[in-house]
């Protein structure tokens, strides 16, 4: 099959399906997108295969640049901006042959679990038009979960890979911070909140996304070494002995629709059925602390990065409220705030250590934190540490 006849099946399908759902906004014309189909064909008759995308149709997140085509990230503000540049992971995809059709849908900046915006309107779910899409990677989700693109890239700061996938039946990944290298940005340091990662239909098609975003750039310092190669082998693991930590809903914490946890918990069944043992966690930490947390930092982040669209009264006039209210948390916050949101998330990342302490000292090998005095891993310090004199 040629890439003109990809590219040609996969346009008619979006000429037929996306009225409805509204997943792809910007789309390239059909006339420039065949004659790249065509570019691509005469490059594999000459002997020269880019990867495993060469001649793939593919929509990018309108949040990452993608050079020549416009960026909106869903704002009336950005709604004209045409990048000249692409992001690390775009650039990655073209190298593998990927042919940029277009973007898909997001909410105004991603701020938000459901896609509407006042640029493109709403995105509806692949399964039921009348539903949610789930957000902020919803378009993404949606055109991926219809056939209309073979695979899709979306982004992650508290659900925006996971729960639109979870809506629309499809894969959706969060890679660890520094696997996919977000750039290149004016701020390369703070930002550890949010990250761009792979979306499939099944996961071996998310694995092998993922080793085409991922790897060390030099413009991101934070990124990670290791070779990207590993995610495109086997998937093929034993997984007898394995465990899996379950927070279920953090002892009621979280409140759930009836049905939905007992939904979860009968599907970790299936895991049994895989020799992998499933075991119920009480994190023992003040939850309310860890939202607080996570409010601070992402005012904080999110007013870095938007502070000079909002300087502007004319652009905080095209606003949602949601982005005013984010970005004005953060204008608010002072120095030594950031910096107790920090201690308090390093207090929550130390919340479950005692449980390896507990595992480690029956091997006589409990670590310990050496110039401070203070054991992190100690079961009677479970929050604020207090080093000893």
């Amino acid at each position: 099959m040629s890439c003109v006849e990809v590219m040609q099946t996969y346009l008619d399908r979006i000429e037929k399906y996306n009225p409805t759902y509204n997943a792809i906004v910007s789309l390239r014309p059909r006339e420039e997108l065949l004659a790249q189909a065509r570019q691509a064909d005469a490059e594999l008759n000459k002997g020269l295969y880019r990867g495993w995308m060469h001649g793939f149709p593919h929509a990018v997140k309108d949040l990452a640049a993608t050079r020549g085509i416009a960026t909106s990230m869903g704002s009336p503000i950005l709604k004209n901006w045409v990048p000249e540049h692409d992001a690390v992971f775009v650039e990655r995809l073209r190298n593998a042959g990927a042919i940029l059709i277009g973007k898909t849908n997001t909410p105004e900046f991603g701020l938000g679990s459901q896609i509407y915006n006042s640029v493109f309107g709403v995105t509806r779910n692949a399964w039921d038009s009348k539903l949610c899409a789930g957000g902020s990677s919803g378009g993404a989700a949606v055109a991926l979960a219809t056939s209309m693109v073979p695979v899709a890239d979306g982004s992650d700061m508290m659900g925006s890979l996971r729960n639109p996938a979870a809506y629309n039946n499809v894969i959706g990944f969060r890679p660890t911070q520094g696997r996919v290298p977000f750039g290149p940005t004016g701020e390369v340091f703070y930002q550890q909140l949010g990250y761009e990662g792979p979306m499939g239909r099944n996961v071996r098609d998310a694995a092998q996304l993922l080793a085409t975003m991922a790897g060390f750039d030099s413009r991101v310092p934070l990124s990670l070494e290791s070779d990207p190669a590993q995610f495109a082998g086997s998937l093929d693991i034993e997984t007898k002995g394995m465990k899996i930590a379950w927070l279920g809903d953090f002892q009621g914490y979280l409140p759930m629709e009836e049905g939905v946890l007992s939904l979860c918990e009968s599907a970790l069944k299936r895991f049994n059925d895989m020799g992998v043992s499933v075991e119920a966690v009480d994190m023992k930490h003040p939850m309310d602390e860890v939202w607080q947390t996570w409010l601070t930092m992402r005012h904080f982040l999110i007013a870095g990065i938007a502070k000079g669209l909002y300087a502007r009264e004319e652009n905080r006039a095209l606003m949602k409220p949601e982005a005013i209210w984010e970005i004005e948390g953060g204008l608010e916050l002072s120095a030594m705030d950031v910096y107790a949101a920090s201690e308090a998330r390093t207090r929550w990342y130390q919340a479950p250590k005692p449980l390896y302490r507990v595992r480690a000292s029956r091997r006589g090998a409990a670590p310990t934190a050496g110039g401070l005095g203070w054991d992190p891993l100690d079961v009677a310090h479970p929050t604020r540490p207090k080093p000893r004199a």
